[in-house]
């Protein structure tokens, strides 16, 4: 009698001690046996899953409406038929994310799975931390993309410039000047891109670059002052039709747009015809749209929703890494815009540039 009196008081202090755990913890937990009846859980459950003091011992199914997720039944069986131990990371429909571990719960005398302890550890703050990260390194990836290509085009314009000065001949002396003006241009150019980019560094705005009122036309003479060299040998004609100029817009990132929009227009030129590219802006539904039209070499119907992948080329015909295109669609949407195409091969094509106007009047 004596032996079984100490029995029960140990069984009742293993059960005090089990409820004292169960009331102070912080972490939701659930204990459902072997017949998927639930047995016992925290408060921080019964808050978060909105439970209460009658929902023990009613069976998971009558309650798993509850919890939010799918494949949570089909889960806890999974680990009472195998005892193995699943983690996996859930997120419930009020949007919020939890590492979610199921363990079998194995009674000591006879070794068996007797049902399983379920806990629910909140990682939201993880979640949107890594998807911080990934935006991070997505812009880092965009900024260093965006970085060589601006750097590349100067330096092919100091090549062909050289190559230039190369040809000239004794007495043709007189474009000398002009050469020597689009080489100070090519160094420029560079230099922006080089102080731009120690600037954002030190500034603190490497993923986040300042927005600023803009004037257009001050951003495609830019781009034309950069592609003289590219304009001229293929004398080119543009046109303009400016009938909204300011936007806030980061400089940096509406420079790389028009320039490479202008540079495909006159690269990709046809070998039948001079290039004449129209410019133009508008104001629709509170977005700026800035169009690009050429009269070029056009694009395959079957590339037409391939340009804008990363190393996917129009022709092989012009030097180039294939990110250009690529890169402006990354920094349009990015910015809450979008960008369209038309073209029809052998005649040309038309760009269309979608960004948002913000807080002006347009």
């Amino acid at each position: 009698m004596h032996s079984k009196n100490r029995q029960i008081n140990t069984l009742t202090d293993l059960n005090e001690e089990l409820e004292n755990y169960f009331r102070n913890t912080i972490i939701p937990q659930l204990f459902v046996d072997r017949s998927l009846i639930l047995r016992k859980f925290t408060p921080p459950a019964m808050k978060q899953f909105r439970l209460k003091e009658g929902d023990i011992g009613r069976a998971l199914a009558d309650v798993a409406e509850n919890f939010r997720f799918p494949t949570f039944i089909d889960n806890i069986k999974h680990v009472i038929v195998t005892g193995e131990i699943l983690e996996k990371e859930i997120q419930t429909t009020d949007r919020r994310w939890y590492q979610m571990n199921i363990l079998p719960y194995i009674t000591r005398v006879d070794q068996l799975n007797n049902g399983v302890i379920i806990t629910f550890i909140d990682i939201t703050s993880r979640i949107e931390d890594l998807a911080e990260q990934e935006k991070l390194v997505a812009e880092q990836e965009l900024l260093l993309d965006t970085i060589a290509h601006d750097i590349k085009t100067p330096l092919t314009s100091l090549g062909l410039n050289i190559e230039m000065m190369k040809r000239l001949p004794e007495n043709g002396m007189g474009r000398f000047p002009q050469l020597v003006g689009n080489l100070e241009q090519s160094l420029l150019k560079m230099k922006s891109v080089v102080n731009e980019l120690i600037d954002s560094r030190w500034q603190g705005q490497k993923y986040q670059p300042t927005e600023e009122l803009i004037d257009l036309q001050n951003i495609i003479e830019d781009a034309r002052l950069t592609l003289a060299p590219q304009i001229t040998e293929a004398e080119a004609k543009i046109t303009y039709d400016i009938q909204v100029s300011e936007i806030l817009f980061v400089r940096r990132k509406l420079r790389s747009i028009v320039y490479n929009l202008l540079n495909n227009a006159v690269k990709y030129r046809s070998d039948d015809r001079k290039p004449d590219i129209k410019i133009a802006s508008t104001a629709e539904n509170g977005f700026m749209v800035i169009s690009v039209e050429d009269n070029g070499i056009g694009i395959p119907s079957d590339l037409k929703y391939k340009i804008f992948e990363k190393y996917n080329r129009v022709a092989d015909r012009e030097e180039g890494n294939g990110v250009g295109l690529y890169l402006v669609k990354e920094i349009i949407e990015t910015s809450g815009g979008r960008i369209e195409v038309e073209s029809e091969e052998g005649k040309g094509s038309v760009f269309k540039v979608y960004l948002k106007l913000k807080n002006q009047d347009v």
